[in-house]
């Protein structure tokens, strides 16, 4: 058995214990994350216009905008021409290179289908189109 001698029993611990302290941060973190997904801004409240099946009316050839329309069937027209998923590609680079970097204009009905979305996305970045936005009403 193991004398303790009474010198060692009085000396002041010198190391801080910083268990408890992460402990309690670790609940701060999860009661901030679960309060900050509950919490959304008010910008993605926003639903996009519903348009109606009938296609685009043909503008006067708007030289400002490259302006691509979808409908709820998932029906695509760049510029008042019909294409579809495959052929979005092919049309924005040849407007790109005939009309230049310019903006592209996507108005879209709010029950059309997202993939159709992200392609088009895909297409002016692959025409080198950086200048997109999304048409609201």
């Amino acid at each position: 058995m193991s004398m303790v001698s009474a010198q060692q029993d009085d000396d002041v611990m010198a190391e801080i214990n910083i268990t408890p302290f992460t402990d309690v941060l670790l609940v701060l973190l999860i009661i901030f994350m679960i309060l900050a997904s509950l919490v959304t801004p008010p910008g993605f409240q926003k639903e996009l216009p519903n348009n109606n099946n009938a296609p685009p009316v043909n503008k006067q050839d708007n030289k400002k905008n490259i302006d691509i329309e979808v409908n709820d069937k998932g029906v695509i027209y760049v510029d008042a021409q019909k294409t579809d998923e495959r052929g979005i590609y092919y049309l924005l680079a040849q407007t790109a290179q005939r009309r230049g970097h310019i903006h592209v204009a996507i108005t879209a009905d709010a029950k059309a289908p997202y993939g159709i979305i992200i392609r088009i996305l895909d297409a002016a970045k692959e025409a080198n189109l950086d200048d997109v936005g999304f048409v609201t009403s």
